[in-house]
């Protein structure tokens, strides 16, 4: 699992859907999430640390939580099928956890309330993720090239026995 963090909210050019936009930390891959447009208010409002007057849905299950006294440990985005991104939000409730079903943006939603850590599953991020830093894709293709290229036959040849392996 990777933890990505939240990069904003973007409208797709052509159908003029809200995106939510997952970053890893270093800012090597992005995972794009078309969200319905009361998720992306949502996430905007956290974003920017927004209250309304009266809790939204989000809010109020974040107090609930609360009132429980139970924490979201973590959200996990865990496969993509069909087109369609699944998540689980995990809690705990002392030594309790257990894990829900949630829409991706509604788990990111709660997750930027309570500060709890977005993780992405790595076969989701290699179907659905886009390059950010193209040049530091490259620069690490050409030395694995460069690596690969200066390779002889002697390098694979082991010269005597590893320490502590038994033999003599």
């Amino acid at each position: 699992m990777i933890e990505m963090k939240v990069a904003g909210i973007a409208l797709d050019a052509a159908t003029r859907s809200p995106i939510v936009l997952l970053r890893d930390a270093q800012d090597r891959r992005a995972l794009p999430i078309y969200i319905g447009q009361d998720q992306a208010r949502a996430i905007i409002n956290a974003l920017e640390n927004q209250t309304p007057p009266r809790p939204l849905t989000h809010d109020l299950l974040v107090n609930l939580l609360k009132d429980w006294g139970m924490t979201v440990e973590r959200v996990i985005i865990h496969s993509l099928q069909d087109n369609t991104f699944y998540a689980v939000l995990t809690v705990r409730q002392g030594e309790t956890k257990k894990e829900l079903d949630a829409r991706p943006s509604d788990a990111i939603a709660i997750a930027l309330r309570t500060n709890s850590p977005i993780w992405v599953m790595e076969e989701v991020i290699a179907d659905a993720s886009i390059p950010v830093d193209r040049d530091a894709d490259e620069a690490e293709q050409r030395a694995f090239r460069d690596f690969i290229s200066n390779l002889r036959p002697e390098d694979f040849i082991q010269r005597g026995s590893p320490p502590g392996n038994g033999e003599s």
